[in-house]
């Protein structure tokens, strides 16, 4: 039997990157119970990091794609975490989301919405979470976008 998440992002054309790999000394994920705990995912393309600071270089399209870049990072961590079964993941919790953005920016919500409705599209209603999206002066490596997330697993 196939993974029904594996399956929709097929259909969605949506292709996980490889877990990326801690930059710092610090673990990709912790697994508590059936809480899992995933590292800031830093907004990364097939071409490298997105970088750029909104309301000055990037749209809110621009960190919306950043952002979906992200989830798709998360996601691999999930896989990664779960032994390469992503069945295993119940539910997305919680996201915490930090955008690279002028003093002001006031549309940090829009641009994590990039995440948001990209784990609601590939899960569904287990996609659909709680959150937080926040303004950041500078991010690692000059990053658009960096988010977290916590997630139920079995």
């Amino acid at each position: 039997m196939s993974d029904p998440i594996e399956t929709r992002l097929a259909e969605l054309g949506l292709t996980l990157p490889d877990a990326p790999a801690p930059a710092a000394n610090y673990v990709p994920y912790v697994i508590s119970g059936n809480m899992l705990y995933v590292s800031g995912q830093v907004s990364m393309g097939p071409d490298g990091f997105i970088t750029g600071k909104l309301g000055q270089d990037l749209s809110v399209e621009d960190g919306a794609a950043a952002a979906r870049a992200c989830a798709l990072s998360l996601l691999a961590q999930v896989r990664a975490a779960c032994g390469g079964d992503l069945s295993r993941l119940k539910r997305v919790v919680k996201l915490t989301g930090f955008v690279n953005s002028t003093p002001d920016f006031a549309d940090q919500p829009k641009v994590i919405n990039g995440a948001s409705d990209t784990l609601a599209e590939i899960l569904g209603d287990a996609g659909r979470h709680a959150r937080s999206a926040v303004s950041a002066a500078s991010l690692p490596f000059g990053v658009a976008v960096e988010i977290e997330g916590i997630f139920e697993i079995a």
